[in-house]
């Protein structure tokens, strides 16, 4: 009887992991193609989503290249404020959100166009810390930057938190080209499939975490 079992065990898993890694591969494809569709809309504000510092205190290329996007789509007039996500992590000695003001000063956004969301770990907290911001202004739309193989979790992040407002979302994808290197994006696609899992496991458990350091 056992052994019987372990066999129907074992037919299950040669069926189930390729079923499995044939959804992983196309998620990933469908994540890519998300990033690309780079449409931004006019709103009230932009929202930065915050990534790592070094050391020093100063960005790293995420960061740079998402604030360095958002401060030429408020060129462009997409949005006449921004809004810098991003709390502290250890050792950088300033947030995220700070580096990202930073930059946008040295772009030439004035200073009273420049808010600030400094307590969030997390997309999750990013969005929650965003919709504070945005409630206590009263802006009705947000236009979302981030790398483009993040925009399509963050998206769905966003849209679940703010599925009870009024406020209009919009993605505006950093262009997958300014990603330094094909490995560290592949590797980036993968871990958005990590991060996704953890999603889908929150929403059917109702967990309440909204932030896991590895995520």
């Amino acid at each position: 009887m056992r052994q019987q079992l372990g066999r129907y065990l074992w037919r299950g898993i040669k069926i189930v992991i390729p079923v499995w890694l044939c959804g992983v591969i196309a998620l990933m494809a469908w994540i890519h193609h998300v990033g690309t569709q780079n449409q931004p809309q006019a709103s009230d504000v932009i929202v930065v989503l915050g990534a790592g510092l070094n050391r020093s205190g100063a960005p790293g290329p995420a960061l740079t290249r998402r604030t360095h996007h958002a401060a030429d789509l408020w060129e462009q007039g997409l949005a006449p404020n921004v809004i810098c996500t991003g709390g502290q992590a250890y050792p950088a000695p300033r947030t995220e959100a700070a580096a990202c003001r930073e930059i946008l000063l040295n772009r030439g956004v004035p200073a009273e166009n420049i808010f600030m969301e400094e307590n969030s770990r997390s997309t999750e907290e990013n969005a929650l810390g965003t919709l504070a911001i945005l409630q206590t202004q009263g802006w009705q739309s947000a236009l979302i930057v981030s790398d483009s193989y993040h925009v399509f979790r963050a998206g769905m992040i966003f849209d679940t938190y703010y599925a009870d407002t009024s406020v209009q979302l919009a993605l505006g994808p950093v262009p997958s080209s300014q990603i330094r290197t094909g490995e560290f994006y592949i590797y980036s696609l993968a871990r958005e499939v990590v991060a996704l899992h953890w999603w889908a496991l929150k929403q059917l458990l109702n967990i309440s975490a909204t932030y896991v350091p590895i995520l």
